[in-house]
């Protein structure tokens, strides 16, 4: 599963004016990110606002991604909610040709037990024709997968290769990274903790910025995992900033902002996300002069 070291990227979906998909922004997002040297592409994660599109929209988007991708990097679905009988049919309906895995979030809203989230996860673990990466965002899901979770699900089942760990919480990183079974991956969910989390052994990042930055973003990766930290620091700080404004106003506002002006896809959204203030934008603007 060494094709999940590295950047992966947690891909936007663009839009057209009228909130209809824009395939020809998608594929320069795609080919903007590949050639920026990202190592793989999670399509319809949270950053592709998969909450507000349809199945059918969802699937069109699929079968695009795949076909433009072309099997140059690997390619992860994002396929979670909180209605676990829900997930399980969609997966068994899931065309898996051209894609590598399926990013799976916790439940968000229900805030199930652990006992319900291990449950969940065994489900979709039986059901899923593809491996699975365990989807840890409190920020967003209302509850928490504990580290003692994952560890359980990570012995029990062998098709859970990996957890992205969106908590921030350092306790949580460190149990399992030094409990883990071997093979299995921890991978960073917050792009300003990456270098932090590859230092305690995650083995990359699924990011949010590398939409904008896929070769400063990739290059500062693959340097950590060479081990070359002090190397890795300028690089690692002089994207702060620029991450801090793509999330002020909320995600994918921010990073849609930034494509925008790199001239990759529009910055529309879907309601009730709305895109950024006039001053952010400017923000955005100077910090991505520097970084290009």
């Amino acid at each position: 599963m060494n094709k999940f070291y590295g950047t992966g990227v947690a891909m936007v979906t663009p839009f057209k004016a009228d909130g209809s998909i824009d395939f020809p922004g998608l594929k320069n997002l795609i080919d903007h990110i590949i050639n920026g040297g990202a190592e793989y592409l999670v399509s319809l994660g949270t950053t592709g606002e998969t909450a507000t599109l349809s199945k059918e929209e969802k699937k069109a988007i699929w079968d695009f991604t795949v076909e433009t991708v072309k099997g140059r990097v690997p390619l992860v679905a994002g396929i979670g909610g909180n209605n676990t009988v829900e997930i399980v049919e969609t997966l068994k309906n899931f065309d898996s040709k051209g894609f590598d895995a399926i990013l799976s979030v916790s439940p968000y809203y229900n805030k199930p037990t652990q006992e319900g989230i291990y449950q969940h996860y065994k489900a979709i673990a039986a059901a899923s024709p593809l491996p699975i990466i365990l989807y840890n965002v409190p920020g967003r899901t209302g509850s928490m997968v504990s580290a003692d979770t994952v560890l359980r699900l990570a012995k029990e089942f062998k098709n859970i290769i990996a957890v992205k760990e969106a908590s921030a919480n350092f306790d949580q990183f460190n149990k399992i990274a030094a409990e883990k079974p071997e093979g299995f991956m921890l991978i960073s969910g917050d792009d300003p903790l990456t270098l932090p989390m590859i230092a305690l052994g995650a083995v990359g990042v699924i990011s949010v910025v590398a939409n904008a930055l896929p070769k400063v973003f990739s290059t500062m990766v693959r340097t950590c995992l060479d081990g070359n930290f002090v190397e890795a620091q300028p690089l690692h700080y002089s994207l702060l900033e620029f991450t801090n404004l793509c999330f002020v106003e909320g995600n994918p506002a921010g990073v849609k902002s930034a494509l925008k002006q790199l001239n990759v896809c529009e910055d529309h959204l879907r309601l009730p996300l709305v895109p950024v203030s006039a001053t952010t934008q400017q923000k955005i603007a100077k910090e991505l002069s520097g970084l290009k």
